[in-house]
């Protein structure tokens, strides 16, 4: 398009000089040719401007959008720090049902037998409703105590605990003591500790206001 644009620009000045030395017919014709000549120049100009490449408008980089604001992680709770806390909470179930802390930790050497042996009946009550509530307890043996047992070859050391006169290599044979108990299955409440050196509280203080 460039060389059109010269070629037509020659023209238009070889025009020019005929039109100034030939006929007056000529001069006019001249003229008319130049004008429409450099409408045809101008338009070629016009229409040479190069268009934006694809790849270029594609390389154009765009406003980064603000990024969101990412909240921190929340800490995460250590299994050693939650299962203190899960204790703690179940020292308070006892205490708010059966008042099992108050009776332990009371000094009870200046009650007497009726007054301990009150206190001892919703100690009981509370806390077998609790256990009952979070622990499915059974006997570790269903013969009645007194009876003669066996204990099997391979059993677990926290399945039995033998007394008297201990020889040889299991299967034994006694007289069970104590039938034992075990835990089936357990549902405490999951609570995490509220911080490194917080735990949940046994029991709350009271207080009155007036």
């Amino acid at each position: 398009m460039r060389k059109i644009a010269v070629a037509l620009a020659l023209i238009i000045l070889v025009l020019s000089v005929l039109a100034t030395v030939t006929h007056s017919v000529l001069t006019s014709y001249a003229i008319y040719a130049i004008v429409v000549i450099a409408v045809v120049l101008v338009g070629a100009l016009l229409t040479d401007r190069p268009a934006a490449s694809p790849v270029a408008q594609a390389e154009v980089p765009k406003p980064a959008a603000p990024a969101a604001p990412v909240s921190p992680p929340a800490p995460p709770v250590s299994a050693a720090n939650q299962f203190d806390a899960e204790v703690v909470n179940f020292l308070s179930i006892l205490q708010e049902r059966g008042r099992f802390i108050d009776f332990l930790m009371d000094d009870i050497a200046g009650y007497s037998d009726a007054q301990v042996g009150a206190a001892g009946r919703v100690l009981h009550e509370g806390c077998k409703a609790v256990l009952r509530e979070h622990f499915g307890i059974s006997p570790m043996r269903t013969e009645k105590e007194g009876s003669t047992v066996s204990v099997p070859t391979g059993y677990a050391s926290d399945d039995y605990r033998l007394v008297g006169k201990i020889s040889g290599e299991a299967p034994f044979t006694g007289t069970l003591i104590h039938h034992g108990w075990k835990a089936e299955w357990v549902k405490l409440p999951r609570v995490a500790r509220i911080g490194a050196d917080k735990l949940p509280a046994v029991a709350p203080a009271e207080v009155e206001l007036r």
